[in-house]
């Protein structure tokens, strides 16, 4: 069966984001400005991915430049900041090697299919950003992508040893200035006058975009055991963070502290409905009486198992949700295949039905499906239809049964549930409290980028000659991957912190037009 959900249903993608309004800087007078009281001599910026620049899923020459914390010196120095150093990649590819092999892919472009239809595609090319050829640092941007919290005090973390093993970062590894110090360390080292901290996302960034496959370590306070994908612990948090500024404010350096935006309202997660399932497609809409008629039984065994809820059925005139497996629900398998063999199913099949759907339901609004699962949704699941063969079932029956989001329920990874969601927004909840309560003790300047974001999100934000949405492709304030920002959006984050700094220290300080940064890229397109 064909995919029922194409990746980015808009015909008129490419040329909305290939052909944007392009606005000159406004000419400035640079003795008209000045840094008031705050003293922004030696900026340092500390953090991960959203500090460095990431954008379009890689690192890169020209998404560092439009980091915010660059853009933030930029307009600094117009008003006599001092020099502002980043450990820039060798290319514009975003790929990473470690003595030649592959650790980190190249960046994603925007491009077409043979039918014409826009997605992000890796931009194809040989990386030349080698961990063991870079310098070492410190730089002033310390913005270590996949950095959590309790990374920025690990000792180690930049032990180029270690990457392959896990324990160390690659990024890091190209900046650390000895194999055995910390990102707080090296940053503390260059004894900031003023400093910038966003950290946290990735404490429970990975735990949301892998569908809740990792663990919520809350009650565990030894992060040397939590997975990739895991939730950190409030507490290890707090106390990371606490050490983080300690570190940066021994020499009284003052600063600014983002908060975390809510990772569930970015368009990795709102992109794909989770009504993905079209009547009118040619490839499912003809199916659905059979599938209805298969379902039926199945619906029948768990209104007698007192479950009613989980009956799946598909609209014939309606988009239809996709079914998913949803691992916090009891799992009925062997009372499952107990109803449907009492029912007339035959055993073998009965076990297959009740293996399969035990934890099975179809998916509601409020199931949020990530933005990988459109490559996949309507897809045959090569693995599942080995494993049904292997059972014994003919393969065009074991095919059948294996049509990801229609007879295969979605695993994990492709969907954050309700259940899954809630976890994510108590661990946020209780960070930013943390945040918010350590900028009020020690006098620093507190960003809200959850609610500028959610604004971003709900009516977006005007700017000279636009509109800065969260929209996938078209929206300007995200990149390809779902999840940073472009460099529109970094722009935008950096005005909220100059505008902040102008507030509190009487400073007069420039902000950028921000219709002036690039959004998304499109890859052999024709330009403008």
């Amino acid at each position: 069966m064909k995919n029922t959900f194409k990746y980015i249903a808009l015909a008129a993608v490419v040329a909305l984001a290939s052909c944007e309004p392009e606005f000159e800087n406004t000419v400035t007078d640079e003795g008209f400005y000045d840094t008031g009281s705050a003293n922004l001599s030696n900026y340092v910026a500390v953090g991960n991915s959203l500090t460095a620049g990431f954008a379009d899923g890689a690192l890169y020459i020209s998404g560092q430049n439009n980091s915010y914390p660059n853009i933030m010196a930029g307009q600094f120095a117009l008003a006599g900041g001092g020099a502002f150093t980043q450990p820039l990649m060798d290319d514009d590819l975003g790929g990473l090697l470690l003595g030649g092999t592959p650790v980190a892919a190249n960046r994603f472009v925007l491009s077409t299919d043979a039918n014409g239809n826009p997605f992000p595609a890796v931009l194809e090319g040989n990386p030349t950003t080698d961990v063991t050829t870079s310098a070492a640092g410190p730089y002033n941007n310390m913005g270590v992508p996949g950095a959590k919290s309790y990374h920025l005090v690990a000792p180690g973390y930049g032990d180029a040893s270690g990457i392959l093993a896990g324990t160390a970062n690659p990024y890091f590894a190209r900046m650390a200035t000895s194999a055995g110090t910390t990102v707080a360390g090296d940053a503390a080292a260059l004894s900031p006058s003023f400093f910038s901290l966003w950290i946290g996302n990735n404490d429970i960034l990975g735990y949301a975009t892998s569908g809740g496959s990792g663990v919520d370590q809350t009650g565990n306070l030894d992060p040397t055991t939590y997975g990739g994908n895991d939730i950190t612990d409030p507490n290890v948090f707090g106390a990371s963070y606490t050490a983080v500024l300690d570190a940066l404010m021994v020499g009284g350096a003052e600063g600014i502290v983002i908060n975390l935006p809510d990772v569930t309202s970015i368009p990795f997660f709102t992109t794909v409905p989770a009504a993905a399932l079209d009547p009118t497609n040619p490839d499912f809409g003809p199916q659905i009486p059979t599938l209805n008629a298969t379902y039926g039984l199945l619906n029948q065994a768990f209104a007698f198992l007192g479950v009613p809820e989980r009956s799946i059925q598909f609209s014939t005139n309606a988009a239809s949700t996709v079914v998913i497996n949803d691992d916090s629900l009891t799992n009925i398998s062997a009372e499952l295949t107990q109803t449907l063999a009492a029912g007339g199913l035959d055993l073998p099949t009965a076990t297959i039905f009740g293996l399969q759907y035990g934890q099975a339901r179809q998916a509601t609004e409020n199931d949020l499906m990530v933005l990988t699962s459109a490559s996949v949704i309507g897809q045959l699941n090569a693995d599942r239809m080995a494993e049904l063969m292997a059972l014994g079932l003919p393969q065009a029956d074991a095919a059948q049964l294996s049509v990801n989001g229609i007879t295969y329920p979605m695993e994990d990874q492709w969907v954050l549930s309700t259940s899954e969601q809630a976890s994510v927004a108590t661990a946020a909840a209780a960070y930013n409290a943390t945040i918010e309560a350590l900028a009020a003790a020690r006098n620093l300047i507190l960003i809200d980028a959850k609610g500028e974001l959610a604004q971003v999100a709900s009516t977006g934000i005007p700017y000279n000659g636009g509109l800065l949405t969260d929209t996938f492709v078209t929206g300007g304030a995200f990149s390809l991957d779902g999840v940073h920002p472009t460099g529109r959006g970094y722009a935008y984050v950096a005005n909220l912190a100059i505008e902040a700094i102008n507030r509190k220290y009487s400073a007069n300080i420039p902000t950028v037009d921000i219709g002036n940064y690039p959004t998304v890229q499109v890859h052999n397109n024709g330009g403008n």
